[in-house]
């Protein structure tokens, strides 16, 4: 019998990633296609360009397809997983009516005003790759998170009319839902020239992008949480029900049918801040890293190496997306003397990363009452060593990394596998598909140094708030 093998699509913030595996969950081949730049017509207002969102999945596609050596014949299903909080609005057809809301526009946030009469369907982002892949008007119901008439506890759109109108949006404006791992529909004709994915290949439903992610991860248990690094970047911890009334702890559809996930408090733009600082050190370091047969980030992450614990009281506040309820927050750098450079202000904006989400945690844990004992680390910023080391010793219990670090990529191709029965449940399909490549243990010094960081770094915006609030005046 021949292998099979199963297609993941990982639509994120800023590019589209096509992976092809095999029923273990090694990675066959892959294409990836960056999306462009937002749109930013006013504050506040953020979207994405044309039809951004299905022309990048597109490009990716047909160069993953490329790529590819087996017989497509041998190809069972492919897994859909987009971005979560972001918002299209259709025509009558399927199409875009209006450019799509990306989860930073503050509209996703607030009913829907019907302004546009081309406007006939408010859907997801998955909801509309969906249609373009399949055709149907159908979407997972575990992508519906906000401002929508959703009930969380019988997984289907509300019955309660009020629901609706608090909302802005009447039932006939939304997709049908399914379950995560049931097929939504099967690849057109006309997608498959688009893409180069098989015709008549089933296409199935995830979950929200995190929660793919904590699939994909092997995230299971009370006592290990799952920190994902991406433009967002968060912790998520299997749940038993869907809370209510919590403060640090964000019930969310899982991934698994009739289970939740936990999301912590994130941060906004993470790893983002990290592409950033690469950018704004221009073309020439790149050029230099390339040089030495290095990225930018892996000749950053040599010279953060050389920086101590705490660089030399260099400290990061990661506010570089104020949310919308404190608009006048900003990124903070604080502590700066002669002895920095560029490895010191690298290793401070990582350990920011690894502090603030070790504040969020703590919170998130002490309101749920339990204690962690391990923590897996997913995301492209999980490659870097350093960055695994600074997690360890932040959290002071082993930082994991797993072989495939696309985690969202994997647990879409979990599901798949699931619907088309190569494996009987999700359980089994993580047991065979998810293998961790290693740990890192916590260096006791380090350890104890950034346990008496972590007060000081996370009373900073105490002092600063009031400075902010004042200058916003003037500059916002």
């Amino acid at each position: 019998m021949s292998e099979k093998y199963i297609i993941g699509i990982d639509e994120g913030s800023q590019s589209a990633k096509i992976l092809i595996f095999d029923t273990r969950g090694n990675i066959v081949c892959e294409g990836k296609h960056a999306l462009q730049p937002y749109n930013l017509p006013q504050p506040g207002l953020v979207e994405h360009p044309g039809d951004d969102w299905w022309e990048a999945i597109c490009i990716a596609a047909k160069k993953c397809m490329c790529n590819f050596k087996g017989d497509v014949k041998d190809i069972v299903s492919i897994g859909l997983c987009t971005i979560r909080y972001c918002r299209a609005y259709l025509k009558e057809d399927g199409t875009l009516a209006q450019p799509a809301l990306s989860w930073m526009d503050v509209r996703v946030a607030k009913p829907y005003e019907h302004t546009n009469p081309d406007v006939k369907y408010i859907v997801a982002s998955s909801g509309y790759i969906t249609h373009r892949l399949t055709g149907e008007f159908k979407d997972t119901v575990a992508n519906y998170e906000g401002v929508w008439p959703i009930d969380v506890d019988k997984w289907n759109w509300s019955d309660d009319p009020a629901a609706y109108e608090a909302v802005g949006i009447p039932r006939e404006m939304l997709f049908d839902l399914v379950m995560p791992g049931d097929i939504l529909g099967y690849v057109t004709k006309e997608a498959a020239e688009a893409t180069g994915f098989p015709e008549g290949l089933p296409v199935v439903a995830t979950s929200n992008d995190k929660a793919v992610e904590g699939l994909g991860t092997g995230c299971m248990g009370e006592t290990t949480a799952c920190i994902s690094l991406g433009t967002y970047t968060a912790a998520m911890m299997e749940g038993k029900e869907f809370l209510r009334d919590t403060k640090s702890v964000w019930p969310k559809f899982s991934c698994i049918p009739n289970k939740y996930l936990y999301d912590s408090n994130g941060i906004r733009r993470g790893m983002w801040t990290v592409s950033w600082f690469r950018d704004v050190l221009g073309d020439s370091y790149i050029k230099a890293a390339e040089e030495k047969g290095l990225s930018a980030e892996e000749l950053l992450s040599q010279e953060a190496e050389k920086a101590p614990a705490g660089s030399d009281g260099l400290m990061t506040v990661l506010d570089w997306l104020a949310p919308v309820d404190a608009m006048y927050k900003k990124g903070i750098m604080i502590g700066f003397d002669g002895r920095h450079t560029r490895g010191h202000i690298y290793r401070s904006i990582l350990e920011a990363v690894a502090l603030t989400m070790k504040k969020h945690l703590n919170d998130m844990c002490d309101e749920l009452g339990v204690n962690l004992e391990k923590i897996i680390i997913t995301g492209g910023g999980s490659n870097s060593d350093l960055f695994m080391q600074i997690f360890a010793d932040v959290f002071d219990i082993p930082a994991v990394r797993n072989e495939v670090n696309g985690a969202a990529g994997l647990g879409s191709a979990i599901c798949a596998a699931v619907a088309v029965g190569i494996y009987d449940g999700f359980g089994e399909a993580v047991a065979n598909m998810v293998r961790i490549k290693d740990s890192f243990t916590p260096k006791a010094e380090d350890v104890e140094f950034y346990a008496k960081m972590l007060p000081i770094y996370t009373d900073i915006t105490n002092h600063t708030d009031d400075i902010l609030k004042k200058s916003y005046e003037f500059f916002h």
